[in-house]
């Protein structure tokens, strides 16, 4: 209850502060993404539409404010990073179906929810970063090679409990089976170079420092330290890396999402429709690529020119709903195996 009743004053801390009234007359959305990813693509909708936003920002907590709003909540949309995050909210009973005819011609079905209650907006493609001056480029073919002993003491990870690598290992399990995935975990952990610690970008910084040869993230930190003006030495982290596309000859390569849905109590479903359709469209898609170096979702955009130069690569088409189903096993074996 503590932890909950922080969790939602942090909340109310960030909310826009607008009126009452304001409230009423905008588009209204509750965010798990953070106001400098999510501005660019509000303006553009704004300066074409000129419909307005009122946005709460939250890091976590969303799901609780929302079950505790009930029927007077004034979101209409909610927007996450993260399939289980995603999963979540469908679980909760809140969302409407979103009935698009608009998403479902944009976006794969692999990465929209069966019931039709949400839809991915981007994605983000977990690799394999590599010391460029320490590890051959094809050394590493599929995520499961890192169990090989070769890389014993010469991986870093963040935190397997993390949202990124929970869906991972998720993912893992949809292919191989629990009792595999455990193996290959209990393998990573012996292969790795520290205790897991960190965020993705200090796996790059451990690898610039000679600490570990190997890492595992997402490819737009990446970008985010590459051309990083405020904090130069992440370009020298960027710079000690190249980024490996795992399982090409197979399944392809894991992928999350961002995604977004409609709460049914909205009273502007119709409007929220239109801008979820517009944020799967290619000015959206192209938007959502240069701000944060992700990938669009719509297949039929192609990558910012920058994405594009870091390699192609096959997506791993398995239903993004598998992964969330599959997490709270995958959370097991984390713990199990003390990732």
């Amino acid at each position: 209850m503590k932890h909950l009743l922080k969790s939602i004053l942090l909340i109310l801390a960030t909310i826009t502060n607008v009126s009452g009234a304001a409230f009423a007359d905008s588009l209204n959305i509750y965010s798990y993404r953070s106001q400098l990813l999510l501005q660019p693509l509000l303006d553009a909708y704004t300066a074409e539409t000129g419909t307005d936003f009122n946005i709460v920002h939250a890091p976590k907590g969303l799901v609780q404010r929302l079950k505790a709003e009930g029927a007077n909540t004034k979101a209409d949309l909610v927007m996450t990073v993260d399939i289980s995050r995603i999963a979540e909210l469908a679980e909760t009973g809140l969302l409407a179906e979103l009935n698009s005819d608009v998403i479902a011609a944009n976006v794969p079905h692999y990465h929209r929810d069966e019931k039709d209650l949400w839809t991915a907006l981007s994605s983000r493609a977990r690799i394999v970063a590599i010391a460029k001056d320490r590890v051959a480029q094809d050394a590493i073919q599929d995520i499961e090679d890192l169990a090989n002993p070769e890389w014993k003491g010469r991986i870093c990870t963040r935190k397997g409990s993390h949202v990124y690598n929970r869906a991972l290992l998720a993912s893992i399990i949809a292919h191989n089976g629990a009792a595999e995935a455990k193996i290959w975990t209990e393998a990573l952990v012996a292969n790795l170079a520290r205790k897991p610690q960190g965020n993705d970008r200090a796996q790059a910084k451990a690898i610039w420092s000679g600490l570990c040869d190997v890492a595992i993230m997402n490819t737009y930190y990446y970008g985010k330290m590459k051309f990083n003006d405020d904090e130069p030495e992440q370009k020298e982290w960027a710079d000690a890396i190249e980024l490996v596309f795992l399982n090409q000859a197979g399944r392809g390569q894991h992928v999350n999402v961002t995604g977004a849905g409609i709460l049914k109590t909205s009273k502007k479903q119709q409007a929220a429709r239109a801008f979820l359709e517009w944020l799967t469209e290619e000015q959206a898609q192209r938007i959502y690529a240069s701000v944060n170096y992700e990938y669009p979702i719509n297949p039929s955009v192609a990558a910012d020119p920058e994405v594009f130069s870091w390699g192609q690569f096959k997506v791993d088409a398995l239903p993004i709903t598998e992964v969330a189903r599959l997490s709270p096993k995958a959370q097991m074996i984390i713990d199990q195996t003390g990732w």
